[in-house]
């Protein structure tokens, strides 16, 4: 049993992402058991964008950039991206207050988790990634 390319480009751009999320993590914070870098949303570089850029490059490398998933992965990538920077970011700030206000309050409601979102660095930051790991599945593809 063959594992698709495509599939396995997502994994590894995720993995590479998530890894490198701890590795700034720990040498920010000088804390070396910060795992939680590992599974959180936010943060440098954004796992997301890689994974999304990964597999449209993929796709561009082996289906051909004039191919209809192309598109669909291109336009799929300009979602996911817009939405990290614009919506998950907006909703995490808006997270945050709330809970500062709950706190300041002495409130007894329950504080809510607050997910983060993505600065349009650690996007690009991701994509670039993202690009990278594609062109290297391309390249490993193209020699079997």
């Amino acid at each position: 049993m063959v594992l698709s390319p495509y599939i396995l480009t997502i994994i590894a751009a995720w993995i590479i992402a998530q890894g490198a999320k701890y590795i700034v993590a720990v040498i920010r914070s000088g804390n070396i058991r910060n795992f939680r870098q590992l599974y959180l949303s936010g943060n440098m570089p954004s796992a997301h964008s890689a994974s999304v850029v990964a597999l449209m490059t993929v796709i561009g490398g082996l289906n051909g950039v004039e191919s209809a998933v192309f598109a669909v992965s291109a336009l799929f990538a300009a979602i996911v991206m817009y939405d990290a920077v614009m919506v998950r970011r907006s909703s995490g700030e808006q997270g945050e207050a709330i809970r500062a206000l709950l706190k300041e309050q002495k409130s007894k409601v329950s504080v809510p988790r607050a997910a983060k979102g993505h600065t349009p660095l650690e996007v690009a930051v991701g994509a670039m990634l993202g690009m990278i790991v594609g062109l290297c599945a391309i390249v490993i593809v193209n020699m079997a």
